[in-house]
């Protein structure tokens, strides 16, 4: 039996996410429809990442099995051409049987992209968080210094998160301007809750703007308490831009 991973590109405007789902097209159910097509059997799909409707991923993986023996590169090629516009494969290769796409990873990358510009732009309305009023990007920087290492992140979890444990450890959170007054925040870490980068980016732009304290974020995250933090930021300004395997697998998640 094979196992086949592979790195996935997708734009999720038009998606209902990454998970098969009743109300709407997924990229699982397209990816799993593409590859029973070419390899004519019913073909189960594993991702790293159960991103939201809207989220856009460069670096989403994937895995599947199959006992046929069609090439990597034919795999690839064959799939980009059978995929809606929206997905693409970038890669393809074989993988030992005890790789899975979410117990192996050791760390997950994602970017959260905001546009500062006064007027709405029709280009990036559906990859960066319209935010024209100003933000203090030093006071957001010194707010993130709180949630760097490992903690329990219970406050910065969407409801209904059936994670069994709430610890996390994030290794690093950038914020950067960015050209065409866009700001980027880039978050690594070894695993994340659900929604958690959403609502992080979310508390530290109630920070930049100054209806919070940076020093309120740590009292944030002692409280564990959802209802402390701030908004959710939209779906549409995050991507997944990569998933880590380099063989220490993160604890309890």
């Amino acid at each position: 039996m094979r196992h086949i991973k592979l790195v996935v590109e997708y734009d999720g405007t038009t998606l209902c996410g990454w998970q098969r789902q009743p109300n709407g097209p997924t990229v699982q159910q397209h990816l799993e429809e593409a590859l029973a097509k070419l390899f004519a059997h019913e073909i189960r799909v594993t991702g790293a990442s159960r991103t939201d409707s809207g989220v856009h991923a460069r670096g989403q993986v994937a895995c599947f099995q199959t006992e046929r023996t069609i090439p990597v590169h034919g795999i690839r090629r064959a799939l980009n051409t059978m995929l809606p516009d929206s997905i693409s494969v970038r890669a393809v290769e074989d993988v030992a049987e005890d790789f899975h796409p979410r117990f192996s990873a050791t760390g997950k990358h994602y970017r959260y992209t905001i546009y500062r510009g006064t007027d709405r732009s029709p280009r990036l309305r559906d990859r960066a968080w319209h935010h024209p009023l100003p933000l203090d990007i030093p006071k957001m920087l010194d707010a993130s210094r709180a949630l760097v290492g490992e903690h329990d992140f219970a406050a910065f979890r969407a409801v209904g998160c059936a994670a069994k444990t709430t610890r996390r450890r994030i290794e690093a959170i950038d914020i950067a301007a960015a050209p065409e007054d866009l700001l980027v925040i880039d978050v690594r870490g070894n695993a994340f809750l659900r929604n958690m980068v959403r609502i992080v980016v979310g508390t530290l732009a109630e920070v930049g703007r100054g209806y919070r304290e940076p020093r309120q974020v740590a009292e944030i995250l002692a409280s564990l308490d959802r209802t402390q933090a701030g908004m959710t930021a939209p779906a549409h300004g995050l991507e997944l831009v990569e998933v880590r395997y380099d063989g220490r697998r993160p604890r309890g998640v």
